[in-house]
């Protein structure tokens, strides 16, 4: 079924609209549930909070919820679970990265270093672990449990692959399922749970997600060479001067030369563009069609991501799932 040709989708107004209610329940819950005993963890987390993103997992789980019934405390509980498991994610990737921006404002690891940042996103994870324990029920535990298991194993994985240029197709695929893709299908699973889906519809919603999770990672690695350093909030290029191989490169290095693999190997191990200008990056991207072929591959994923939320009954909430796989990959490129 698609939407998109018979203008049914939603706008992200629209839906922002079906959950905004239950959005601001959030955002009070995770105010309140990220104030520690000890004020460098309540600084930490207020700062987060001020730049943090759209809250799209939590955006996603409580569509989900509503998209079986009505949203209740516990998914309340379980939108605030997962922004702050994500946010504690991306304080251990600024740090390990060395990243000095997100989102246009200096990390946590420059404002308050390096220790106490990777002890502030251990203690966000626990929090979030804390406030699962309380609603008592072992399904969301075991999600949540290998959820974060899976993240972890993600980074461990990356960090291997740092600084090499041999990445294939199917590794960067392993990364991006266990760092992205598995935290958008848990946010789907969570939400379906929460809102009493059967088992077979929390999978298929899950299988939703992890689709939709797929082509948004897809769309960000394309926009890190892509798009301007206003809208990314951080320096363009970013991911191969910290040493990551991400799709777009692998697919432009199927077809390079050698003296073309030389300038990649270059940035990979003077992590900068001083060398080997980012300009010359994205000309050899457009020459071999890495980022062609990538937005093809994320338009892929899309689509089954369409196909799936297509299987479920038409209401509000399923339109707004379908519209948010169109604002993942109508990203500015």
């Amino acid at each position: 079924m698609s939407f998109s040709k018979l203008g049914q989708t939603l706008t992200a107004r629209e839906m922002l609209d079906l959950v905004q209610d239950d959005l601001r329940k959030v955002e009070r819950e995770i105010s309140l549930e990220s104030m520690g005993s000890v004020s460098a963890v309540t600084n930490i987390g207020k700062y987060l909070s001020s730049n943090a993103g759209k809250r799209l997992r939590p955006i996603l789980l409580l569509l989900s919820c509503k998209l079986f019934g009505k949203t209740g405390d516990d998914a309340i509980s379980l939108g605030t679970i997962v922004e702050m498991i994500h946010t504690a994610t991306l304080v251990h990737d600024d740090i390990i990265d060395a990243a000095e921006t997100r989102r246009g404002k200096p990390t946590a690891n420059v404002v308050w270093g390096n220790h106490t940042s990777v002890l502030a996103g251990d203690w966000l994870y626990m929090q979030a672990f804390q406030i699962a324990l309380r609603l008592r029920n072992f399904h969301l535990l075991d999600i949540l449990i290998t959820l974060t298991q899976a993240m972890v194993e993600g980074e461990l994985l990356q960090l291997e692959r740092i600084g090499k240029i041999a990445v294939s197709e199917a590794d960067y695929m392993e990364l991006v399922d266990r760092k992205t893709a598995s935290l958008f299908s848990a946010c789907s699973r969570l939400g379906a749970l929460a809102g009493g889906a059967d088992e077979p519809g929390e999978q298929k919603l899950g299988d939703f997600a992890w689709n939709l999770g797929i082509a948004f990672q897809l769309v960000d690695d394309i926009l890190d060479f892509t798009a301007r350093e206003k809208t990314l909030g951080k320096p363009v290029g970013s991911d191969l001067r910290e040493g990551k191989v991400t799709l777009p490169l692998i697919y432009a290095l199927e077809e390079a030369t050698p003296d073309e693999k030389r300038m990649v190997e270059t940035v990979l191990r003077e992590n900068s563009y001083d060398t080997v200008p980012v300009s010359q990056i994205r000309q050899l991207l457009e020459r071999r069609h890495g980022i062609q072929r990538a937005k093809q591959r994320a338009q892929s994923f899309a689509e089954k991501a369409r196909t799936l939320i297509g299987e479920f009954p038409d209401s509000p909430y399923q339109r707004a799932l379908f519209a948010v796989t169109e604002l993942v990959t109508d990203r500015e490129f």
